[in-house]
């Protein structure tokens, strides 16, 4: 199984389109004002953003989106305007994370954790047995 997409809520897609566009993903179907998919710059992993009359109260899907020059990717995104509700800091768990909000609250974390992505020191082993 590989995960092909995930897609978020909005209440204004073009809002979001260059939003995300901003972010670095770079656009592959535009079927706007309804819905729009991206393509990540790396991997082949694609996102994508739908339109809705009204957001979802709650917490919400958080969705995070790694990046290997964090401290310099955050500062060009602050350049061009995008602003930060946490800048970049190292956390407990070993990534190094920057949070921010799409025009729609949804909760975008950029983050850099390397090695520690899918194996930190307290992985699960995996069973080779039947």
């Amino acid at each position: 199984m590989n995960l092909n997409q995930v897609t978020v809520p909005s209440v204004d897609v073009q809002a979001a389109t260059v939003f995300y566009e901003k972010l670095g993903l770079r656009l592959i179907v535009d079927a706007r004002p309804h819905y729009v998919r991206f393509e990540c710059p790396v991997g082949d992993a694609t996102f994508s953003v739908h339109k809705v009359e009204a957001l979802p109260s709650g917490e919400g899907t958080y969705v995070y989106f790694e990046v290997d020059d964090l401290d310099d990717k955050v500062a060009g995104l602050i350049a061009s305007g995008i602003v930060f509700d946490e800048m970049p800091e190292d956390r407990s768990w070993l990534w190094r994370e920057a949070r921010l909000l799409d025009p729609d609250g949804n909760r975008i974390i950029l983050f850099k954790a390397g090695e520690n992505r899918k194996n930190p020191p307290w992985r699960v082993p995996t069973s080779n047995s039947n």
